[in-house]
This record gives structure tokens, C-alpha cells and sequence, in this order.
């Protein structure tokens, strides 16, 4: 009978008094039937319910005679209200006197449920806490709760629910309290985090099995199946290892899943998980693993905690994956950090196999969940490689004059330069087998670029010889980029023109799209490209700076450039003024120059000298040197600020361009006669790699100079990259005209659309060309046979380029996705609820524009497109957009949108094929 017993302790007492008490009717004697705990007080108090306490005294008794002797005792002891008495003596054994003192006469019989509901003051119970498997709970949350300084159960009034309860007792027992606050409900990533706090899981071991049995059934039905897995991770010992141990359970899933695998995982996480959990559990964690990755790509507070948390675990999940030889296996994970190196030999596997292989290596490798907050700088090298391997895939570049060269380099070869020096400076870092890839695509381009240089010099020395303003043979002169592009912005509203000294091509591209991809800066021309200048020979600040600025040629120092800028200036009725480097920092407190703010604020043209790629040039670091965001060139982040508040346009322009050296540590200067600088000397003799040039633009040595061509070549002790050669990099003048609206753009000018501005192989072609079907049945075209291409392994080759194919026979007209968008019953009927609706031609263009361009364009691309279809428009290009979401997008669905801070356009096509209910045939 003993074991019948139940065991009672303090909170089971003081519940079962606190429901008892008001019936007391002043009796002083309770016998209820139990087995008081050895450990509990003998003496305690309890709430009446008015406020008041009641001193208690609790005692156990086996026998008639025991029970006589507490009461007795009872008696005897002052400033004790109330004798509770647990006993198994039978109620038909107990005297009359004893009865007459008791609280309704009788032995109490415990009722959990009744405890409960007075403790949550429930009016009731959900009754399936009354039966089986629940009916261990009402002892739980008896035990479990809270005491009266944490404000004991929270109460409810009406019916306690089964899941209150449970959330009420996991929340106590599990430390998870405030989880559940606003009746929200558990789940695996709050149970993630639990498993790593101090002490959680042990919370858990601590249970009855009864009790541990519950919780886990419970939690599994609330937070899913992944829960008994991290449960009986945190029951091992194991729960600062259970996230980890989640990416590691991704290997039952997907193609890669294996017998061995499913094995090897077995051993892992022990017996008694099913492969349904452990599905249930990867999806778990790879869930948590991406809202921590989000939290890290933010700015927030805790962006640099969540990349941490992030790095800790996965490193973990690598180490344990390594001891489980489950790292092959896991290759393709996409969370693992083993898993973006895997990918990376996958990527130098493809660069040899061609651009296809390449970008589709690419793209895996940026899929990959760490790549952009843990590897960016790898994957933005991986890019550049890929994006150098289809510039060697492009056909041979062709070279018909001076002019038409530095206009393709600042539009195409200059990009490839922007590459080439982020893989020259990043590849060496990469792990042996990629850098080796990278460094034979490196070479290839070097080569390639090589051959440009060249041919490039021999055609500067016939047009050196009689090159002037009047006749530039269609090249823009250094000298006359003040009349020609900053004179027609001045009729508009006066520029501010920022000279980079020694800003390369290469350097231009990138700070072109950071500053026109933001959508604070529209770029500008009057020729629809970006424009590039010749400079002077030789290619050096003393005298391309001050012939730049003078608008004519000219050399000089800081006193020379200040008054040929105002003296051009003042020739076309503007006063101008100059500011050089020491010119331009204000005084504590003050970003710029207050002189220099006051003159940006003026009518004036002002004119302002940055040195920092000059300098850096100098003693710049190698990687450095590669890689030119604008917040790197000091001063020029506020003084396009400044410029942008005052509304005025900036033509952003070189003097030079630069060269960087590559040559190895043991390459010394070249040994050569009359050498007057790093890149050009006086000598009579051309040696290799040079050439000796003469003419009105040669402003040294009386109008003759020998200068390379050549990268390699230098003069003087090593530094960082040079100027004053005639390579392409040097003598080209990109020149960049930013405006913060293009209102600002003089007459005949426009927009140009970054979609222009790049060269067609810097991004991948859209994996869904745009598909038109014919009007009528067209004949095939006839094949052209292509010129042999190098066999593997001349894969990087000097002549491994495309060789254009034969134009083909002209075949019938096609409809594009736009017109057959127009010939729709919906879009007919949806165009009569638009007022007044862009002309059918504008709308069809700019579709076709979007789908040409893989469903993504600026907006500035979006208003060339409608320009160009000749049809007319009845508002500005972001009020044509929402024209077009009032006619495409129908019942809400996005088929046209603004993104990236309304300053691009996206088509989404499948939702435009399925609204305006388009064939699959047709698309």
C-alpha cells in the first residue's frame, strides 16, 4: 500500500490549503493522504485569500497513535494556526476527537487538477490533462511553479487549455519564459538558441521521464519533427554541437544522398532518428542559418554577432563532418565553408572548358549562402576571371585609327584592365590549383592586350606627326575636352570639374557604375557614350594636366593651370577659378575648404585637382592599386555631395592614365639613353617594346621623344605603376559627365543607360533570350561554317577568338514578346481602365527591352527604349513605369516594378506570359 502512496511536498500543500482554507470554519487539524517529503519545512505560511497568511505546521503519522501524538503536539505549540497531517491510516480508524477537529471530518484526497486550476485561477481543465498520456502534467506545473517573487503562473479566468499549460511548464522548465509572450508558439530556431545557452539542455536531463517524455511529444506536434532530434541532441550532452549537427544532416537529402552517407550520418546521431526527422532537422537549421545570414548582410547593431555566430557554427559543422568523413559527401552543401571552396575547384575545373562552363561555375560558386558576407572578395575575383575569359572568347578587337582606339579602350579594353588588375592582385592569394587558372587567364590577357598596345603605337606615330584641333583624325584632344563637353554643360548650369590625376580606364569603369548605380548620379553625352581623350606625349602631369586645364597645349605647374583655367574660362564669358590639393581640407570641424564650399555655391566654374591615384602610384600597396571605390579618393565623396546639393553637373576627368607594374621582384630598370622619366627618355635608339614619336603634340625634348609601349618597361627605381608612356592605359582621358538629374543635360544631350556604358561581355548574356515566334512560316537559315578553333588546351591561346559568321539570309519579320502582348484579348481589354496609356509602340519597346535584357534595365535604358520607338509618352520615365504597373500588372500581380530604390526596372515574364495568357509555344 506504501507505494500507493503519493509523495507531497511544500507546493502541493500550500495549493491544496490555499482551495481549503475558506472551508476551514476555524478548525485547526487537516489529515490528507500522502507522504509528506523527507526535505520539505515543517513550518511554512500560506494565503488565505484576504490577504491575510496562515502559519501552517506539517507532520507525517503511520498509525491511529502517531496522529494522536502530532495533534497533541499540536496543541502545545504557539503561533501556529493549522496542523496538516500526511498519513495512510484509514479514515475508519481515525477517534471521534480527532474527527471533530478535523477539516471536514475526513482524510483529504489530493486532486492535482483542482490545485491547478487554483493556481492559474482557471474556472477549469482542458480535460485531456485528466487522462492518459497527459496526466502526469497537473503534478509538473504543480512542481514547477514559479514562486511568488517571479509572480507565480500567469492566470487565466477561463479554461486552462492543454497547449497554455504545456507552454506555461516548457517555459519555466526549459528557461524559454519569455517565448511564449503574445501566445506565440515554439519553434526549432527559438529551440537552436536554447540548445547553446549555459545550463539549457541540463534543465531538461533534470526531468522525470514521464515529464521529458511530454515535453518532447509536445514540442514535436508545436515546433515539428525536427524537435525530438535537437532534444535528444541537448538530452546527450550535445546541444552546443546541435545546430551544427543540423548542417551536417542535409546529406540525407537532395541528389547527393547516399547509402554510405545515410550510414556515416547514423553514427553521428546515434540510434532513434528517423531519415524523416533528420530531413525535417537540415530544413531546420539551414532555415536558421539563413535568417543569421540575413541578420549579417545587414548594418544593424548586430550584423557583426550574427556573422559570428554564423562563422563559429559552420566551422564547427566542418570539423565535425571531417571526423565523420562526411566532408565529400557534403561538398555541395551550400551553408559549408569547405562546401564555397569545393565550388571554387569546380570553377577551376571550367575556365579552361570556355565562358559557358565558366559563368555556370561562377554562378554556383555565388549561390553558395556565405558568399556575400563572408567571401565577397573571392567572389568577386572568381567574376573577374570569368568575366576575362569571355572577353578572350570575343573576335579579334579591331584597330582603324587614334581615335576610334581610345574610344574602344574607355568602352571595352579599359574594362578589361579594371579585370585584369583585381585578378593580377587578388589571384596570387587563391589557393594553388585556382591560382594557377587564374594566372594562365591573366597571361592570356596580358598578351592579348600586349598586341593592342602595339598596334596602337604604330598608329600614335603617323598621327602624332600632324594631329591639332583642326585635325584630330576623330579623336578628342586632351586640350579641347573643357570647350567640347564642360562648355555645353555651363549653358545649363556652370560644372564642377574634378580632375584625377592619373585616373585610368580601368579606374573610370568602376567608379562610373558605383556612382550611376546608387541613383543619385545620372551619366550624361552628347554623343551617346562615354567619351575618352587622346593625351599628350608624353603622357606625363607637368604638361597633360596643364594642357588640359589651359585648353591648350601647354606645361606647367599649379600657377600655369590656375590661370589657364580662368583665362578659358573668362574667353567664354564665365569667371572660373582652381583649387590643387592643399587647397581643398577645411579646418577642424570642416570636411572642405570653406572657400572651396562657397565657390561650388557661386555661378563660378570651379575647377578641383585630386592627387590620391597619382600618389598612390608612388608607394601605393598592390592590391590598393587594383581596386578604386569612390570612398578611396580622398575628398571626392564630399565634393560630390557638395556639387549635388548646389545642383550642378560634374565632368569627373583624367590628365593621364597609368600603368601598373606586374613585373616580377627581380626586374630591374631598363638600361637606356636620355632618361628623363619613368616612361620616357630622350635617346636616339628604339629598342623593343618602344617607339620614338614626334610632332605638335610632343611637348619635350623640342618635339621628339622615345617612349614604351610596352607595360614592362620603366626607367627609373620601382614603384607602384607609372605614367608618361604611350600604352593604351596611359594616353587614353576618360571623362565622365555626372549630373544629379538629367534635366541638367544640354540640348541634343541624354541619359546614357549603364546598359550602354558597359561592354556586352562584362555580363553574362540572360539565360532567356528573348524567344519571338514568326508571322508566318520562315525558311531555315543556312549554316555557316566557323573558322577552327584551338583545341583543347589552346583554349587561352593569342588567336583563340570568335571569327564572325556570314551574315545570314534575311528572314520574315518575327513578332516580339511585346507585340504579342499587344495583340492579347487582356491587354486590349485592359488598356480601356488606363488613362491615357503610353502609345502601343512605347509599350512594346520597353518590354522587349526588358526581356532582352534578362527582365532587368535602369531606368534610364527603360526611357531609351521608349524614346526610340518613336511613339510618344505623356510623362517622365519613373511616371511611365507606374503607367505601365497600371497596365500590366493585373489583380496585383507584379508583372512590371521599381526596385533597387525605384532606380531599376524589372519584368518579371512568367507572370506576364500567365496574366495576358500567352502559349508556351508562343514564349
Amino acid at each position: 500500500m506504501g507505494a500507493l502512496v503519493p509523495e507531497l511536498d511544500q507546493r502541493v500543500i500550500t495549493g491544496l490549503l490555499t482551495t481549503r482554507l475558506a472551508r476551514t470554519k476555524g478548525r485547526r487539524l487537516l489529515l490528507v493522504h500522502g507522504k509528506y517529503a523527507a526535505n520539505g519545512p515543517e513550518e511554512f505560511s500560506v494565503p488565505t485569500g484576504d490577504g491575510r497568511r496562515r502559519k501552517v505546521r506539517v507532520a507525517h503519522a503511520t498509525s491511529v497513535l502517531g496522529l494522536t501524538d502530532a495533534w497533541q503536539a499540536h496543541l502545545a505549540t504557539k503561533n501556529v494556526d493549522l496542523l496538516v497531517v500526511t498519513t495512510d491510516v484509514p479514515g475508519e480508524r481515525i477517534s471521534l476527537d480527532l474527527l471533530g477537529e478535523m477539516v471536514r471530518s475526513q482524510i483529504i484526497a489530493v486532486d492535482e487538477a483542482d490545485i491547478v486550476k487554483q493556481l492559474f485561477g482557471a474556472s477549469d481543465l482542458d480535460p485531456r490533462m485528466r487522462r492518459d498520456p497527459w496526466l502526469w502534467l497537473p503534478a509538473a506545473l504543480i512542481d514547477a511553479e514559479p514562486d511568488a517573487t517571479r509572480g507565480g503562473w500567469p492566470q487565466h479566468g477561463a479554461v486552462l487549455t492543454l497547449d497554455a499549460a504545456m507552454r506555461a511548464l516548457v517555459g519555466v522548465r526549459l528557461g524559454l519564459e519569455g517565448l511564449f509572450e503574445g501566445g506565440a508558439s515554439v519553434d526549432v530556431d527559438a529551440l537552436l538558441a536554447w540548445s547553446r545557452t549555459l545550463g539549457g539542455p541540463e534543465r531538461l536531463a533534470k526531468l522525470s521521464e514521464a515529464e521529458r517524455r511530454g515535453i518532447t511529444e509536445w514540442l514535436a506536434q508545436s515546433a515539428g519533427e525536427a524537435a525530438p532530434v535537437l532534444l535528444r541532441l541537448a538530452l546527450q550532452g550535445r546541444g552546443a554541437e546541435a545546430t551544427a549537427l543540423g548542417v551536417l544532416a542535409s546529406v540525407v537529402t537532395g541528389d547527393a544522398a547516399s547509402a554510405d552517407a545515410a550510414v556515416a550520418l547514423g553514427s553521428v546521431f546515434g540510434r532513434g532518428s528517423r531519415p524523416s526527422e533528420l530531413r525535417a532537422y537540415a530544413r531546420a537549421v539551414e532555415g536558421t542559418l539563413t535568417r543569421w545570414i540575413g541578420e549579417a548582410s545587414s548594418r544593424g547593431p548586430q550584423s557583426e554577432e550574427a556573422l559570428q555566430r554564423v562563422v563559429d557554427v559552420l566551422h564547427q559543422a566542418d570539423r565535425l563532418a571531417d571526423d565523420a568523413h562526411l566532408t565529400a559527401a557534403l561538398a555541395g552543401n551550400p551553408f559549408l565553408p569547405s562546401g564555397f571552396q569545393a565550388r571554387l575547384h569546380g570553377l577551376a575545373d571550367a575556365l579552361p572548358k570556355g565562358p559557358q562552363a565558366a559563368q555556370a561555375a561562377w554562378e554556383h560558386v555565388a549561390e553558395h549562402r556565405l558568399a556575400a558576407v563572408l567571401y565577397p572578395k573571392q567572389v568577386e575575383l572568381a567574376g573577374m576571371a570569368v568575366r576575362l575569359r569571355r572577353w578572350l572568347d570575343t573576335p579579334e578587337p579591331v584597330m582603324s585609327s587614334v581615335g576610334q582606339a581610345v574610344r574602344t579602350h574607355v568602352a571595352d579594353w579599359g574594362w578589361a584592365d579594371r579585370a585584369l588588375a583585381q585578378l593580377w592582385a587578388g589571384g596570387g592569394e587563391a589557393e594553388p590549383a585556382l591560382a594557377l587558372v587564374y594566372r594562365t587567364v591573366h597571361d592570356a590577357v596580358r598578351r592579348r592586350r600586349a598586341l593592342l598596345d602595339e598596334a596602337f603605337a604604330a598608329r600614335l606615330g603617323p598621327w602624332v606627326e600632324r594631329a591639332t584641333t583642326a585635325q584630330s583624325g576623330g579623336a578628342l584632344l586632351v586640350e579641347d575636352v573643357l570647350r567640347t563637353i564642360a562648355l555645353p554643360l555651363a549653358k545649363v548650369r556652370p560644372p564642377l570639374v574634378i580632375v584625377l590625376d592619373g585616373m585610368s580606364s580601368a579606374v573610370a569603369a568602376q567608379l562610373g557604375e558605383e556612382l550611376t548605380g546608387a541613383g543619385r548620379w545620372s551619366e550624361l553625352s552628347g554623343e551617346g557614350r562615354r567619351s575618352a581623350a587622346v593625351a599628350v606625349v608624353p603622357s606625363v602631369t607637368a604638361i597633360s594636366r596643364a594642357t588640359l586645364l589651359c585648353g591648350r597645349p601647354s606645361a606647367g605647374g599649379q600657377s600655369v593651370e590656375k590661370e589657364g583655367f580662368a583665362a578659358f574660362w573668362k574667353q567664354h564669358r564665365h569667371t572660373a577659378v582652381l583649387f590643387h590639393k592643399d587647397e581643398i581640407p577645411g579646418p577642424a570641424g570642416q570636411l572642405l575648404d570653406p572657400r572651396l564650399v562657397a565657390a561650388i555655391a557661386s555661378d563660378d566654374v570651379v575647377g578641383v585637382v585630386l592627387n590620391t591615384i597619382s600618389e598612390s602610384l608612388d608607394h601605393g600597396q598592390r592590391g590598393a592599386l587594383a581596386d578604386w571605390p569612390v570612398s578611396r579618393v580622398k575628398y571626392l565623396t564630399e565634393l560630390l555631395n557638395s556639387a549635388r546639393g548646389q545642383g550642378r553637373p560634374v565632368v569627373l576627368v583624367s590628365d593621364h592614365g597609368h600603368v601598373l607594374d606586374r613585373t616580377g621582384t627581380e626586374a630591374g630598370p631598363s638600361t637606356a639613353e636620355g632618361v628623363e622619366s619613368a616612361r620616357w627618355r630622350t635617346g636616339p635608339e628604339v629598342g623593343e617594346g618602344e617607339v620614338s614619336l614626334s610632332g605638335p603634340r610632343v611637348l619635350e625634348n623640342g618635339g621628339r621623344v622615345t617612349v614604351p609601349w610596352s607595360e614592362e618597361i620603366r626607367y627609373t627605381p620601382r614603384k607602384s605603376g607609372y605614367h608618361g608612356g604611350v600604352a593604351l592605359a596611359e594616353m587614353t582621358v576618360p571623362v565622365l559627365v555626372l549630373a544629379p538629374s538629367a534635366e541638367l543635360a544640354p540640348a541634343e544631350w541624354s541619359e546614357l543607360p549603364r546598359e550602354t556604358v558597359q561592354p556586352s561581355w562584362w555580363e553574362a548574356e540572360a539565360t532567356s533570350p528573348p524567344v519571338s515566334i514568326p508571322a508566318k512560316p520562315a525558311k531555315r537559315a543556312a549554316k555557316v561554317k566557323p573558322k577552327p578553333r584551338p583545341q583543347e588546351g589552346e583554349l587561352f591561346a593569342d588567336d583563340a577568338v570568335e571569327v564572325p559568321a556570314a551574315t545570314p539570309p534575311a528572314e520574315p519579320a518575327l513578332l516580339t514578346l511585346g507585340q504579342q502582348i499587344l495583340d492579347t484579348t487582356v491587354y486590349k481589354h485592359q488598356r480601356k481602365f488606363v488613362r491615357k496609356p503610353p502609345e502601343h509602340k512605347v509599350v512594346a519597346a520597353v518590354i522587349d527591352a526588358l526581356d532582352h535584357a534578362g527582365g532587368t534595365l535602369s531606368l534610364a535604358a527603360v526611357a531609351a527604349a521608349a524614346l526610340g520607338s518613336g511613339g510618344r509618352t505623356n510623362t517622365r520615365t519613373e511616371g511611365l513605369v507606374t503607367v505601365l504597373t497600371r497596365l500590366l500588372n493585373i489583380e496585383g500581380y507584379e508583372v512590371i516594378s521599381l526596385i533597387d530604390s525605384r532606380t531599376r526596372v524589372r519584368l518579371n515574364r512568367e507572370t506576364l506570359r500567365e496574366q495576358f495568357e500567352l502559349s508556351q509555344e508562343s514564349v
